[in-house]
Order: structure tokens, then C-alpha cells, then sequence
């Protein structure tokens, strides 16, 4: 059971009875403290370990009264800790001081001696307001983050897909952790986002990461934030993923390729739901639903050693293996033309299907990067076509015309390359493309036709349709 994470305010004074003072008050009410008599020791303690507030005198030298050192210490944490907030107090009050200590930063006053509940109702109001701050602050970080809105779209017709539609029907309303197993390419990152579009959770964020691709040292960062000031590098306060994640669900990918160090910290936070940041030690939480995928055989990582046998319990409540694509033959063409609206709409381009050869190329190639592979074929496909039709050549697969010899294709995959040879040796010219071919314009016409004219084809030399016929009787042409 999560706990609720004790505030830490850093108390700034350099009378050692006031800090004693506020200590014991502060304590009673639940507040851990840390304190500090001097500017340069208010610097440190941030650098440490930031607080979740500042309680400071404006005074810090027995003949001064000015207030000068605390507005200096103001501009400095502006600049260094911009959303700390800050309270100020002095013995030597004034409106003029507390307007410029607020106008340098500050997000209150108070006069010694303080009345305490006044005391204790600012820190509480700043507190919580500074809670409602960050948590704005996540809710902006989650929102540049790439999620599914609704339920994506599944092409799954096959037999070999019903059990896993099956599964994700039985388990995506769950809060099961659900481990995701297949080949490179098979679609695990969708099935993620169909059992998250279908838990009571779809409502908050899918944040998804590449575990396997995070180095050690940035690991921790990613996953569970920093502070600033935690390295050399972290400028700002970073919210990390189990946070982004709080109320949705977290997609952890790769998770095969998590360094042993880093899956005993990864085993912690699933086990309790609570982490620091980095730099920080204050507790967090965080309400997630654990989905993960690997391409590997977890159970054989476990038994050589490489992965964590309770972290293997502890992500494969239920676990999805998706077939590979070669297993599921009669989603390839509904997959291809899926893919294929979807590039042409993109790229604005009228293609409108696929020719005879290019659907044979499509059922005869054996696909050994699954679904990712068939998407940048038919993406390459579409963009490649100068016609309306998307043809084998097109596809760029290997295997097709384009990568087999004359020997290994059939009579209408020749025919088809030699053309589309022709046309591009001619820059789309019909009239010299045909001659070349010792066909009239008519015949590569009509073959054209057959194949799938490409773009600009009929831009040939300015001639009779009528004469080019009228020639094939003549000749006994094509």
C-alpha cells in the first residue's frame, strides 16, 4: 500500500533558536525539515536535494536590517530552482521589502514573530499549490506524448489471429500485466494499444517506452525522473514515465534487453508502485497497468541467467504470442490494401490498387519482417508507381522481376519489366519506348493498360490512334 510522501521544507535563518523554533512546529504538523544559516549554505542544500519549499529570512548579518542579502538569495534561486516556492520572513517588515521580495520571486510573507497558524496556513496553501503545479506540468509532458486515440484498427481474418483476438478480448479489461511475445515486425506495439483502447484505463495515457534501447546511465531517468541539479545535464525537473503512466497504462518494449542492474530497480517500482527520482528522496507513486513484449524466449533468458525469474513473474500475469505473417496467409492482401489507402492518402497520390503480378508477388514472398516489412514495401510501392496501379516491380521485393533473372520469371512478368525498362530508358516517351520494343503505339497501349499505365506514359509523340491501328493491320502487328 502506497504511503502518502511526507513534504520536506528547508528552513533559512542564521539564529539558531528560530530554526529550533520552527523545527518543532513544523515537526507536529507532519513536515520533515532540513535547515541551513546562510545564503551559501541555502545554495547547497538545493543542490543536494531540492525541498518542496523554502521557508527564508531576508537577514542573515547582525548589522543588517536591509533585507539585501535575502532578495540577492531571491534572483539567484529564480534563476537556479524558477519553480520552488519560496516564503519570506524578517523581523524587520515592511510593505516596500514584501512587495520586492515577491516581485524577486517569492510567493509570500511573513513578519517575525510569526503568528503560527497564519505561518502554517501558507505553507500549506504554497505546498498544495505547488502539488497542482506539477501536476500541470505532467499532464503537458503527457500530452507531446505519441498516444492511440480509440481502438486501432486490426486486419486479423486469419485462423491463426482468432486466439489472439480471443485473448485480448478476455484480458484487455483487466489490470492483468500482459507479456507480448513475437517475431520483429509482428505487431506487438498494436496489440499494446488494442488491450489498452479496451481496459477501463483508455481514458487516461498509453505511454510507451523502448526499455531495451536505454543506456544504464539514463535508465533511471527516463523511467522515473529527476530533479534538477540530480547530473550535470538535468537542467529542469523531468517527469518520468511510471508518472506520465499514472492512472493509464505503461507499455514497456524490449524488455528482454534490460541490463540485470537495471531490472532489480525495475522490479522494486512494480512491486510496490512507488520510486524517487533521480537526485531526489522523496517517495512517488504511481497507479499503472504493465504491458510488456519481447521478440526473445523470456523462459530461456530465465534459465540462462540474463533475466530475473520473479521479474518474469512478476510482467507475465498473461502472455499474447503473436504468429508471424508468413503464419497468416490470408491477411496479407486485406494488410496490403490497408497499407496501400493509407500511403496513397498520405502521399496524395491515385493509386488505386494493386496489378495481377503484384498480388502474386505479395502471396509468393515469404515476409521474414512480418507486418513492418509488408508496410514499407507497399509505402516504397506507392510512391514508386507511375500509374494508377501498384506492380511487382513496384514493390522493389526480393525475388520479384526487379531482382530475378529473365530465366526465373514468367512470360507476363518479363513482358511487364521489358516495358517498364523501355519507358524509363525513354523518360516515359510510348512512341520511342514502343519502337524500341518493336511494338506500334496501340500495342504498348493496350499492354500498358494490362500492367498498369505509369504516369506520364502517354505523353509519347504527337500521332493518329486511328494510323497506329490501321499500321498493326498492315504489318500483322501486336
Amino acid at each position: 500500500m502506497s504511503r502518502t510522501p511526507v513534504a520536506t521544507i528547508l528552513l533559512a535563518d542564521d539564529q539558531a533558536d528560530v530554526l529550533e523554533a520552527l523545527r518543532l512546529l513544523l515537526k507536529g504538523e507532519g513536515y520533515a525539515t532540513r535547515t541551513a544559516r546562510s545564503p551559501a549554505e541555502v545554495v547547497t542544500a538545493i543542490a543536494q536535494q531540492e525541498p518542496d519549499l523554502l521557508l527564508m529570512d531576508l537577514n542573515y548579518s547582525r548589522d543588517t536590517t536591509s533585507g539585501q542579502e535575502g532578495l540577492a538569495l531571491l534572483e539567484r534561486l529564480r534563476d537556479r530552482s524558477p519553480e520552488l516556492p519560496v516564503v519570506v520572513m524578517t523581523a524587520w517588515g515592511s510593505i516596500e521589502l514584501a512587495v520586492e521580495a515577491v516581485r524577486r520571486g517569492a510567493r509570500d510573507f511573513v513578519e517575525k514573530p510569526w503568528d503560527n497558524d497564519r505561518l502554517l496556513s501558507i505553507l500549506g496553501n504554497q505546498l498544495a499549490l505547488a502539488a497542482a503545479l506539477r501536476k500541470s506540468r505532467g499532464l503537458e509532458a503527457e500530452n507531446r506524448l505519441l498516444r492511440g486515440e480509440g481502438a486501432p484498427d486490426f486486419v486479423a481474418q486469419s485462423r491463426a489471429m482468432q486466439p489472439v483476438l480471443e485473448m485480448i478480448e478476455r484480458v484487455g479489461p483487466s489490470d492483468a500485466a500482459v507479456l507480448i511475445t513475437g517475431e520483429n515486425g509482428t505487431g506487438k506495439g498494436l496489440v499494446a494499444r488494442l488491450l489498452h483502447a479496451s481496459s477501463p484505463r483508455a481514458g487516461k495515457p498509453l505511454v510507451t517506452v523502448n526499455v531495451g534501447g536505454l543506456a544504464a546511465t539514463v535508465f533511471e531517468s527516463e523511467l522515473f525522473g529527476h530533479v534538477r541539479g540530480a547530473f550535470t545535464d538535468a537542467k529542469t525537473d523531468r517527469v518520468g514515465r511510471f508518472e506520465l503512466a499514472d492512472g493509464g497504462t505503461l507499455f514497456l518494449d524490449e524488455i528482454a534487453n534490460v541490463p540485470p542492474a537495471q531490472q532489480t530497480k525495475l522490479l522494486r517500482v512494480l512491486e510496490s508502485g512507488e520510486f524517487e527520482p533521480v537526485g531526489s528522496s522523496r517517495t512517488r507513486s504511481a497507479d499503472v497497468r504493465l504491458l510488456t513484449a519481447t521478440n526473445s524466449d523470456l523462459a530461456a533468458e530465465v534459465g540462462e541467467g540474463r533475466f530475473r525469474r520473479d521479474l518474469y513473474f512478476r510482467v507475465r500475469t498473461v502472455e499474447i504470442q503473436l504468429p508471424p505473417l508468413r503464419d497468416r496467409r490470408e491477411d496479407l492482401l486485406p494488410l496490403a490494401e490497408r497499407f496501400r489507402a493509407s500511403h496513397a492518402k498520405r502521399y496524395r497520390k491515385e493509386v488505386n490498387g494493386f496489378d495481377a503480378a503484384a498480388v502474386r508477388a505479395i502471396e509468393r514472398h515469404s515476409w521474414p519482417g512480418n507486418v513492418r516489412e509488408l508496410d514499407h514495401a507497399v509505402e516504397r510501392a506507392v510512391l514508386m508507381s507511375r500509374g494508377n496501379r501498384v506492380s511487382a516491380v513496384d514493390l522493389g521485393l526480393e525475388g520479384t522481376p526487379a531482382s530475378r533473372g529473365l530465366e526465373e520469371m514468367t512470360l507476363e512478368e518479363v513482358e511487364e519489366h521489358l516495358i517498364k525498362k523501355a519507358l524509363d530508358r525513354y523518360g516515359g516517351n510510348v512512341s520511342q519506348a514502343a519502337s524500341a520494343l518493336g511494338l506500334s503505339r496501340s500495342a504498348l497501349y493496350r499492354r500498358l493498360e494490362k500492367h498498369g499505365r505509369p504516369e506520364g506514359a502517354l505523353e509519347g509523340e504527337a500521332g493518329d490512334e486511328a494510323d497506329d491501328e490501321g499500321e498493326d493491320e498492315a504489318t500483322g502487328g501486336p
